[in-house]
């Protein structure tokens, strides 16, 4: 009986996904805490993780939630894994994308077809339109601009987000990540020109020639409200590439606090 197998991250996304499949087989890299209850295996025994897959019937796999890059233990290295270190090596020396690229390739060549999170739970990308508030022809130009810091960036492999003021950038996602990004945007709110203005956008989307079966960028309650401690006036992503968890709480959050929520085209 084919079993898809659920490779879980960190954050709340692998325990929505755990929860719209049918008794996934749920594995997890050892350094990691994700929500769902998870066995863990070591990138140092990849190979054996694969067979066992096998074994167990696996023709399908799913990566959801934040996964960062292990520490790795030479010592701890099976024969057949240790074959392909140059492989994953490389990969790494490339950046992220392409070391999860490395991997995923090697799920494919073990017969596990890897499956994007938004062919499983399409509803969680939002399409083009905006689901609360209305951007003003201001922060459509800071939504631009944001864009574009987001996309030149892309090739660098250095994040998925960019916080837009006024024409201004406040902060660009790193490898801390989007709460850290953030908190930088508040701390620096006091370098728009205009106290009365625009009071900025954070944007996300993915990287330009990004592998869509994994790693796509994530927004939800708790980013709408370190968007609000921000004082930004809304979030704007990539319509149809985005991650939106908890829509519905989502959106009743961003009301309140009087931030718009936009799927930009």
């Amino acid at each position: 009986m084919s079993r898809i197998a659920l490779i879980a991250g960190e954050g709340h996304l692998a325990s929505a996904v755990a929860a719209a499949l049918d008794e996934p087989l749920v594995y997890a890299l050892e350094h990691l805490t994700p929500e769902v209850a998870a066995k863990p295996f070591r990138l140092e025994r990849l190979i054996p993780f694969l067979d066992e897959l096998t074994e167990l019937g696996v023709t399908q796999a799913v990566f959801a939630g934040a996964i960062r890059r292990p520490r790795i233990e030479p010592g701890l290295f099976d024969p057949r894994t240790m074959a392909i270190v140059p492989r994953i090596l490389m990969g790494m020396q490339s950046g992220d994308d392409a070391a999860l690229r490395a991997v995923l390739d090697l799920f494919e060549e073990a017969g596990i077809h890897i499956v994007s999170v938004d062919e499983v739970l399409p509803e969680l990308v939002p399409g083009e339109g905006v689901l609360t508030g209305e951007p003003s022809s201001r922060d459509q130009k800071d939504a631009a601009r944001a864009s574009e810091i987001v996309h030149g960036l892309g090739p660098l492999d250095v994040g998925q987000g960019a916080v837009v003021a006024q024409g201004l950038c406040l902060a660009v996602e790193a490898l801390p990540g989007t709460q850290a990004m953030l908190e930088f945007a508040r701390l620096h709110a006091g370098l728009k020109p205009d106290p009365k203005g625009a009071k900025g956008v954070l944007y996300k989307a993915p990287k330009p020639g990004q592998d869509r079966r994994i790693d796509l960028p994530t927004i939800g309650p708790d980013t709408v409200r370190q968007a609000a401690d921000a004082g930004l006036g809304g979030i704007v992503w990539e319509a149809g590439s985005v991650i939106l968890l908890d829509r519905e709480e989502s959106v009743r959050l961003a009301h309140d606090a009087g931030l718009f929520l936009w799927a930009r085209a």
